[in-house]
């Protein structure tokens, strides 16, 4: 187990975060949840940058309190809010980096700054929002890290730039020894990253699914009144109202395929399933 996190709670008076989250050795894991959800909260407890008020922390099998300079250089980590060497330019990072971590490979820095065309003479500030997001994962990547904590890596970045940064994080996973915990709100991103998914509402997990079984088993009905009124609701498990009726979330699409086939049933995505378990009323 790379990471584990069990009844980890902080209080913030409004807010309360309450969650438990494990990422596995050759797993790539998603936490995803709408702005405010959480997913901050949780990765800044998991870094030390705050302390929870209950709960345990374990990485790479030890306590936090017991981690130490050389198991912290096992972790990359992309976070939004934190600037990246904004007065320098990239080919000025090395050094820095070179220093701070004893397996940074400066060949594998640079090569990959040439095959996502970060320009290593140009200073950082004048990059844009996509460039500097490349930078980042490209820093975390560079060292030989064994678990990324990447929190909304992809947000503010176009499509284009979007795909660029999952394959590299796609190659960074070909060792199976490495796992990722990663956070988006546009988890459409990363369903074709992610081996397993957490969904966290009002800092509480909500739903923990594998990839395979969220986009296979799970289904949103679209259902009239009456329809909603006769249907059997032992396998749904959110119901939000609609104009036109309900949509109800369900782990057992192929039950209400084969019980109901008047009625209109999508396939969805995890978007679709956030909003439902968010926005709606769960059972």
């Amino acid at each position: 187990m790379l990471l584990k996190l069990e009844n980890v709670k902080k209080n913030y008076g409004t807010f309360c975060l309450d969650c438990s989250i494990e990422v596995k050795k050759g797993q790539v894991t998603g936490l995803v949840g709408s702005n405010g959800a959480g997913k901050s909260t949780t990765f800044k407890s998991i870094l030390g940058l705050i302390f929870p008020d209950s709960g345990s922390i374990e990485m790479f099998g030890k306590k936090l309190d017991d981690i130490t300079p050389v198991d912290k250089e096992r972790l990359g980590v992309v976070l939004t809010e934190a600037n990246t060497f904004d007065y320098l330019k990239v080919k000025d990072i090395i050094s820095i980096l070179k220093a701070m971590y004893k397996n940074f490979s400066e060949e594998y820095f640079i090569a990959k700054c040439n095959q996502y065309k970060v320009p290593l003479n140009k200073t950082i500030k004048e990059f844009s929002t996509g460039m500097k997001a490349k930078l980042k994962v490209i820093i975390a990547l560079s060292h030989d890290a064994e678990l990324l904590i990447l929190d909304e890596p992809t947000a503010g970045l176009d499509v284009i730039m979007r795909n660029e940064l999952l394959d590299m994080l796609r190659e960074y996973m070909e060792d199976n020894k490495r796992g990722i915990l990663i956070s988006s709100h546009i988890s459409t991103d990363l369903e074709g990253l992610c081996d397993d998914f957490y969904m966290i509402s009002n800092g509480k997990i909500i739903i923990h699914e594998e990839t395979d079984v969220l986009l296979s088993e799970y289904g949103v009905l679209k259902l009239t009144d009456d329809q909603y009124d006769t249907i059997d609701k032992q396998y749904v498990i959110a119901t939000k109202r609609e104009k036109f009726g309900y949509l109800c979330l369900t782990n057992q699409k192929d039950y209400y395929q084969e019980n109901y086939p008047q009625i209109a049933i999508e396939k969805g995505n995890i978007d679709d399933f956030i909003i439902i378990m968010v926005q709606g009323d769960r059972n």
